[in-house]
């Protein structure tokens, strides 16, 4: 409980130090720093490393990290519910291996091999949701290092495409291609 009060108030306290509104012209400015700055995205992906979502705050994609949070916590449920169930039935199959035929699942499995079957199904489903606590840990720190990449990606409007159908006067087809301009 302690841990989850000290994780929710560092949360916050890194929200409030990296989004804080600052007047326009520090704001461009620090963002002009972060688009300029060659370890940005490495920042980025330490930062996210250390705590899941704070180099989503670092580079100002802030509404990224409830999902960053709802993915791990989703697969962090996944993992305790497994663990618990696949402990109710190995502790009914310990049961009936002593003799004891007073456990929960004595009417509904009354065959003991069909609880090992029981435990091994949520043993794997724990092990999938332990392979997904790690892919999305993962998936975090990569996409704080993706996205900042891509805020130093030169986007302007010298360069477009678009489709272009073009309908055959004489024939029944339709052209279809891309329109590619370039302005220098």
């Amino acid at each position: 409980m302690k841990i989850k009060i000290f994780v929710s108030i560092f949360i916050l306290f890194s929200l409030q130090v990296f989004t804080q509104q600052l007047p326009q012209e520090e704001q461009k400015s620090r963002k002009q720093r972060l688009i300029e700055s060659p370890l940005t995205p490495s920042k980025a992906a330490f930062y996210s490393a250390i705590l899941p979502g704070l180099g989503q705050i670092y580079i100002g994609k802030a509404w990224k990290v409830p999902f960053v949070y709802a993915a791990i916590g989703a697969s962090v449920y996944g993992y305790v519910y497994n663990q618990k169930e696949m402990d109710r039935y190995r502790g009914a199959y310990k049961r009936r291996n002593n003799g004891y035929r007073d456990d929960e699942f004595i009417k509904l499995i009354p065959d003991k091999n069909k609880l090992l079957e029981g435990m091994k199904f949520h043993k794997n489903y724990r092990d999938m949701s332990f392979l997904f606590i790690l892919g999305t840990y993962m998936l975090n720190i990569l996409d704080a290092n993706v996205s900042a990449h891509l805020m130093q990606f030169n986007v302007k409007d010298n360069l477009s495409i678009r489709p272009k159908f073009e309908p055959d006067l004489f024939g029944t087809d339709t052209n279809i291609g891309l329109k590619v301009l370039v302005k220098l």
